[in-house]
């Protein structure tokens, strides 16, 4: 069972975060596009505060992939530029921290626009 355990943390915070964002979809008029910002600085917020970290020690990849864990991974680069660039370190902090993420996304989006055949509606 202790083998499970980490998995079940997961689904239930990943869950608990998708189920919100449904919930928002379907009783307001936010958009999407909203939404998903308003994830992205909820995880800034969150780890500037020094929350989110302990929920992603706790909950691993549930609070550590969605949206959140984006901003939250801003919010702890701008942290550790800013201790050692100084203040120039919030301009480069987020990119340091967030580079891996944001290449992949611009290396798929890349492969998909190659190799998709866009159809005109």
């Amino acid at each position: 069972m202790d083998v499970l355990l980490p998995f079940l943390r997961a689904f239930l915070v990943g869950g608990l975060l998708c189920l919100i964002g449904q919930a928002l979809i379907d009783l307001t008029a936010l958009t999407p596009a909203r939404i998903l910002t308003s994830y992205v600085v909820a995880g800034v917020v969150l780890g500037a505060l020094g929350l989110y970290q302990p929920l992603c020690d706790w909950a691993g990849a549930g609070a550590a992939v969605p949206l959140t864990g984006f901003g939250n991974a801003i919010a702890r680069g701008v942290r550790q530029a800013v201790a050692e660039k100084g203040l120039l370190g919030i301009f480069s902090g987020p990119f340091t921290a967030a580079s891996a993420g944001l290449g992949a996304a611009v290396l798929f989006a890349l492969l998909v626009s190659l190799l998709a055949k866009p159809k005109e509606k």
